[in-house]
């Protein structure tokens, strides 16, 4: 194993059990919506909540759109069932469409896939509140640091119970939990267009990406990164470059100060 690459502390499962069990539990939450993509990420939060808070306390939400597998969808029901969860599967054709007649002009794919994360919160959220749920969402730290996320969408959840988890720490934990082949085998993708996958999009592959930001977490010098990492240092600076263009997604909106304490910058919570 490469030098770089992240280890899954031991502690790791329990922690997140425990992390869970204090938030969803914590008065007068009763639980956590999960939605499930089909992907490993989705999959193992799931799994992960179910382990913690028992079945009864987890919802786990299908949200497909017109493009969405018939087979995934019925495998990842079907690992729903196996988790002993109950789930609802909503189709959101209709709201996209609604949306797009709305706003006529929307036609990038990025647009209208961001379009998509953001109903798949709305429906989320719907979901959670009459049950005193909480939204769970499946981000990792991968995705976290480099901006792979949907602002308000995939992105805007109540709980990241793998945010410090990297991609390939997730798929150790996954694996190690013996999740079904199909999830720790499919290529990574947010299903947002047709033929799209996150490492094309992020135009490295995640044990690199997570080499390089391990590297940064521990404050090495790109030209080290690159040595140690065994990536090019043109990947290095790219994603030094990204984690930079994308620090608004993850902070609160900025607000000019005007008063003794302001919220985000010295309201002590």
């Amino acid at each position: 194993m490469n030098p770089l690459s992240p280890r899954l502390p031991s502690h790791a499962r329990e922690t997140i059990h425990q992390f869970l069990r204090a938030h969803a539990l914590a008065d007068p939450a009763r639980g956590v919506v999960v939605g499930l993509s089909g992907g490993i990420d989705s999959a193992l939060a799931a799994r992960l909540a179910r382990d913690a808070l028992g079945g009864d306390r987890v919802l786990g939400v299908l949200l497909p759109d017109a493009g969405y597998p018939p087979s995934l969808l019925r495998e990842t029901e079907e690992y729903a069932t196996s988790l002993g969860i109950a789930h609802r599967t909503i189709p959101i054709d209709a709201a996209e469409a609604a949306v797009r007649s709305l706003v006529p002009e929307l036609s990038d794919r990025v647009d209208l896939g961001n379009v998509k994360a953001r109903l798949r919160m709305v429906v989320s959220y719907a979901l959670a509140r009459p049950r005193q749920y909480l939204v769970a969402g499946a981000g990792n730290k991968s995705e976290l640091l480099v901006g792979y996320f949907t602002k308000y969408g995939d992105g805007g959840a109540d709980l990241l119970p793998l945010g410090d988890l990297y991609k390939t720490e997730v798929r150790t934990l996954a694996t190690q939990l013996e999740l079904p082949w199909g999830f720790l085998e499919r290529a990574p993708t947010a299903g947002l267009w047709e033929g799209q996958t996150d490492e094309a999009e992020l135009g490295l592959r995640y044990d690199e990406l997570d080499r390089i930001l391990y590297g940064l977490e521990q404050l090495l010098d790109p030209e080290e990164i690159a040595r140690r990492g065994e990536v090019p240092i043109e990947k290095v600076r790219s994603v030094e470059a990204r984690i930079r263009a994308t620090r608004h997604k993850r902070r609160m909106p900025p607000i000019p100060k005007l008063s003794l304490r302001t919220v985000g910058l010295d309201w002590r919570e």
